[in-house]
């Protein structure tokens, strides 16, 4: 290959995976184009593109493009990212199609006569398999263009401790971004090789730099050793060498280094140690999918959520709805709606009461909707209102609120999102009278790990294992 060319491609790889990303999503578009026009050829048999097909393709490319992004496709690669890659790929491809097939449903139904629905059938099947097959051939060009030296920018560590060998790893397993980890230098005379297990030489002292520089062409000096003095001895000896020097953050260093995350906002570096997901286009995503969820979900259910408004009203006197105060997001409070289980003022005796094995308060009927779930139905008009989420951690009253705060560690910090009609805790089986502590461990969980198919997982896993759980009394 032409050594111009082979510049190109140095510079093009060496970019820590940003161009190469980019350069993912021109090709996943052309791979869903090709597949589009090839499954129009083989079933109409035309070179030229009919305008309503035309409108269909833009329309899936442009939710492919959605979906991707939403579906974390274009994160960096690692060697073994194509096995948590394709099911991404999978779930957001259907779900583009999915969306194009009801919009052009809705729009024009009778598109769909004829040899259309074959067509989009085709197109969904040829179309995963040229972006699978696209992304399989660039990484095994990403492998090979590394294994002749051109995508390599080669690194040396300032300082061997557990940070410069996590670094270590991670590069080493991160073939997109081209980096190799060739050595290190360290002033401390004892065999720091022998307190880890990176498998890279000690190259000298940071005295030796700039000759080590020279020797090996390294392109970058990444310090992993904590210190001011390091650090500026590091640059010191750099002063006159055109060469990168970066800081790595020890995040080791913090005693909850789990919880921490590094960020931008507003062009300004931030280490993240406790912050809500619902933030910037994450909040719209979520209000747009649990607003649109749960009218659909009203529209069918409305026949039964009727029946059982019969049934509460012949079972005891009083109103349909039970309505109770509850702590919701941001620590706002808000009126949640149930189908009233209990006889009218069942508590004016006694105040708020855990609901515990056992008792006898709720009516016969109310107890049935109690240990089916179905009295929570109600609280889809609360997900319409904007005071609930689908799926979330589960509100308290205030009172208890005033108490598990005290009791339970981070309790407060369940309300940086919306409480939710069913949560991770729930479809773990932490519901009803079950351990705080584990309950608020797995809301933290779902806080710190959400997406929109973390929120589908927990609604099909509440739909499958069923409404009805020995915890609901």
């Amino acid at each position: 290959m032409p050594l111009g060319l082979g510049n190109i491609f140095n510079g093009l790889y060496r970019q820590y995976g940003h161009t190469v990303i980019l350069l993912l999503r021109f090709i996943d578009i052309a791979m869903l184009f090709s597949a589009a026009w090839l499954a129009h050829y083989f079933w109409l048999q035309q070179f030229a593109v009919d305008q309503h097909y035309r409108i269909v393709i833009a329309l899936g490319i442009l939710g492919a493009i959605i979906f991707f992004e939403i579906g974390q496709v274009y994160r960096p690669w690692r060697n073994d990212a194509m096995r948590g890659e394709i099911p991404r790929i999978v779930r957001a491809w259907i779900l583009a199609l999915l969306a194009v097939v009801s919009i052009v449903a809705l729009i024009r139904l009778h598109f769909w006569f004829g040899s259309s629905y074959r067509w989009i059938a085709s197109w969904g099947a040829l179309g995963l398999v040229f972006v699978l097959t696209a992304r399989a051939l660039l990484s095994q060009l990403l492998l090979w263009l590394r294994s002749r030296g051109w995508s390599q920018g080669r690194i040396v560590m300032v300082g061997l401790n557990q940070m410069a060998v996590a670094v270590g790893r991670q590069l080493n397993q991160s073939s997109w971004a081209g980096l190799q980890v060739i050595g290190y230098v360290d002033d401390r005379v004892e065999d720091r090789q022998a307190l880890t297990d990176l498998s890279v030489p000690r190259l000298g002292k940071v005295s030796d730099l700039p000759a080590i520089i020279a020797r090996e062409a390294v392109d970058e000096v990444w310090i992993a050793f904590p210190g001011e003095s390091l650090a500026d001895r590091a640059h010191y000896e750099l002063r006159h060498l055109p060469v990168s020097i970066r800081l790595v953050i020890d995040c080791f260093a913090f005693k909850q280094s789990k919880f921490l995350s590094l960020n931008t906002v507003a062009g300004i570096p931030t280490l993240d140690v406790s912050v809500s997901p619902l933030h910037g286009v994450n909040r719209y995503i979520k209000e747009i999918e649990d607003r649109l969820l749960a009218f659909m979900i009203l529209l069918l259910i409305s026949p039964l959520m009727a029946l059982i408004a019969v049934g509460v009203k012949l079972s005891s006197p009083g109103p349909v709805f039970y309505r109770q105060v509850r702590v919701g997001w941001n620590n706002r409070k808000f009126t949640m709606l149930k189908f009233r289980s209990m006889p009218v003022n069942a508590e004016a005796s006694t105040g708020a009461v855990w609901a515990k094995p056992g008792e006898n308060r709720a009516t016969p009927f109310g107890g049935f909707l109690r240990k089916t779930s179905l009295d929570e139905l109600p609280q889809l008009i609360n997900v319409l209102t904007g005071d609930m989420s689908l799926v979330g951690p589960r509100p308290e009253r205030p009172d208890f609120v005033e108490v598990f705060k005290e009791q339970v560690p981070n309790y407060m910090k369940k309300h940086m999102v919306k409480a939710g009609i069913t949560g991770w805790a729930q479809v773990n089986g932490w519901r009803g009278d079950t351990d705080l502590n584990r309950r608020i461990e797995h809301d933290l969980y779902y806080i710190q790990h959400w997406s929109v198919w973390f929120d589908i997982e927990i609604a099909f896993r509440t739909v499958l294992t069923g409404f009805i759980n020995k915890n609901a009394y």
